[in-house]
């Protein structure tokens, strides 16, 4: 599986990545692409292969989460790329945002393994 971790933060993502290795993947070792930008992010769903994606929200680059969420959701092979948005933003409103724009789930930092595991459990489902 191939996992693509957008995010400005370096810690962050090593989160994300410490949390996956922990998940029972059943297939060879996990690949991780990191993208710190928007613009980056989307280059990479867009020329690479790539199974889930987590989005944080608020990257501080030209392109937010959300603008890269709707990009993807605009190309046709793309639409079905399940997307989790990562962020700090908790208000209801903003949840819904994103869902109502195509995400498949969202956590909220700080992200907690727990809820990691059983989301991405769900949505890969590995239950």
């Amino acid at each position: 599986m191939t996992f693509l971790l957008a995010d400005d933060s370096r810690t962050a993502r090593n989160i994300l990545k410490s949390f996956l290795n922990e998940i029972r993947i059943p297939s060879s070792p996990p690949v991780y692409l990191e993208a710190s930008s928007g613009e980056e992010a989307l280059s990479l769903v867009q020329n690479e292969r790539v199974d889930l994606v987590f989005l944080d929200w608020n990257m501080s680059t030209v392109m937010t989460g959300l603008d890269v969420l709707i990009e993807i959701r605009k190309i046709g092979r793309l639409k079905e790329l399940p997307i989790i948005m990562v962020t700090s933003e908790i208000e209801k409103t903003n949840v819904i945002a994103s869902l109502k724009m195509g995400a498949n789930d969202y956590l909220v930092k700080p992200v907690e393994e727990k809820t990691f595991r059983k989301k991405v459990n769900r949505i890969l489902k590995l239950e």
